[in-house]
């Protein structure tokens, strides 16, 4: 008879203990305690019999024989580029978002361009008939896509074995259980055992898996941290419900680079591939207007070109505002200071508010230069030239420090019919000038910069 064990485990790191806790002794964080009733079974009860499982023996290390993953192409630009060049067999991957975002819709959108592949899309939240009415928005061709509305992660492995699908998505992973857990749908030893048993088949039976998960009120993924280290690959979805572009990214992947992302513009047939989001992300009627610069930026192996808009105002209660969205708040901050200290503007009194235009999060620390052009161009309500395109990294001491990848983004700028493109002077050692149909302008300081700009 199975026995019946209540334990305590943090929600956050999934660390477990037989006593309440108020602050987990493992991460450290308050009231993350959650009370589960864990059930122990035998090894027999939880035995799935996958399709082709074998005894693995173990291998001299000089004996295993290596050489490139086969991967699976997805008939998607964006998230083979996102995954590392397509799926892996075998992998476990893990999609996360906020609801409503797009995930079921990306999931079946990816499961009906892959005609030639027999998949099985089970989905734990909608039924069928729900499934079908938007499968139809999507396209009319439908291929060998088996759908079942399934809670049940034992019916869910029966199924598979009927079918032996080469593909599998579960949506959502908070909504699938399995019997031998004496737990709810969605609870933390349902969620991490349900991963376990599809990790399991995912290795054994070298069949990649999709999994939708649930993510909580703070952006995380829902269910213990363990979750995300289980898996192969962690995909995160975001965007706003109110704009139409959505934004693929990898937070974890053991088959590739996690810098890499992928744009989807949000349409009434589904999710459009975005090829060139500088064309999407630059608006077009900034003439003349102060507070916005263009940026040249990459993410992963991707060059596209962002604008940067600032608004300053003098202080209404005394107390300055600082607000960034889609860039880090700290370091907007010490760019404000490079900006009084070094370059002698008065910012200490005045709002700043800071936007990335088309809902993007950039990490790259390129467009230090267009963040400054664009607070100063606001403060001073001088327009920045439309045809002027910044890279570069501002240091402490207001030095604009060298950025990678240079010429791929005076090519982007070039491309899109940008006339001059201000880089660090140290980038322009080695530089072909030639080749490029663009004026290229150097500086050294955040002064040289400001010359050039509002001359």
């Amino acid at each position: 008879m199975a026995k019946l064990k209540t334990v305590y485990i943090c929600k956050d790191c999934g660390y477990e203990s037989p006593k309440w806790f108020g602050k987990c002794n493992a991460c450290g964080q308050w009231n993350t305690c959650t009370e589960e009733i864990e059930q122990k079974e035998s090894s027999s009860a939880r035995a799935i019999p996958f399709i082709g499982s074998e005894k693995q023996k173990p291998l001299l290390l000089q004996d295993v024989i290596i050489g490139e993953d086969p991967r699976i192409d997805m008939h998607n630009g964006e998230l083979n580029r996102v995954l590392g060049g397509g799926l892996v067999k075998g992998s476990l991957v893990l999609l996360g978002g906020e609801p409503g975002i797009g995930k079921s819709t990306l999931m079946l959108q990816t499961a009906l361009q892959l005609p030639s592949m027999r998949i099985l899309y089970v989905s734990g939240e909608e039924s069928a008939r729900q499934l079908k009415l938007r499968a139809e928005r999507i396209t009319k061709e439908y291929g060998e896509c088996y759908i079942i509305s399934e809670t049940s992660l034992e019916q869910i492995f029966s199924h598979i074995i009927n079918i032996q699908p080469e593909l599998v998505v579960i949506d959502s992973i908070q909504t699938i259980s399995t019997e031998t857990i004496d737990s709810s749908p969605g609870s933390l030893v349902q969620v991490r055992e349900c991963t376990a048993l599809l990790l399991k088949f995912a290795k054994e039976t070298q069949t990649p898996v999709f999994i939708v998960g649930h993510i909580t009120k703070d952006g995380t993924i829902a269910g213990p941290k363990t979750l995300e280290h289980m898996v192969d690959t962690v995909l995160q979805f975001e965007g706003d419900q109110h704009y139409m572009y959505r934004i693929l990214r990898a937070a974890k992947n053991r088959f590739g680079s996690t810098s890499e992302l992928g744009i989807y513009e949000m349409q009434q047939n589904g999710l459009r591939e975005v090829e060139n989001p500088s064309e999407l992300l630059l608006s077009q009627d900034h003439e003349g207007l102060s507070g916005v610069a263009i940026a040249s930026a990459i993410e992963g192996i991707r060059p596209f070109l962002i604008e940067v808009q600032a608004l300053t105002g003098t202080a209404a209660y005394g107390t300055p505002q600082r607000s960034a969205t889609g860039f880090d708040i700290r370091r907007m901050n010490m760019l404000l200071a490079v900006l009084e200290k070094r370059a002698g503007f008065k910012i200490a009194q005045k709002d700043v508010f800071l936007n990335i235009a088309g809902g993007l999060k950039v990490n790259d620390p390129a467009i230090d230069l267009a963040v400054i052009s664009s607070i100063l161009s606001s403060s001073l309500d001088i327009a920045i030239a439309s045809q002027v395109c910044l890279t570069g990294e501002v240091g402490l001491s207001g030095e604009i420090r060298p950025v990678n990848r240079i010429e791929q983004r005076i090519a982007e700028a070039e491309k899109l019919g940008f006339k001059r493109i201000i880089i660090p002077n140290h980038n322009y050692k080695g530089l072909d000038i030639k080749r490029f149909n663009i004026e290229v302008l150097t500086v050294k300081k955040v002064e040289e910069a400001f010359k050039q700009l509002f001359a």
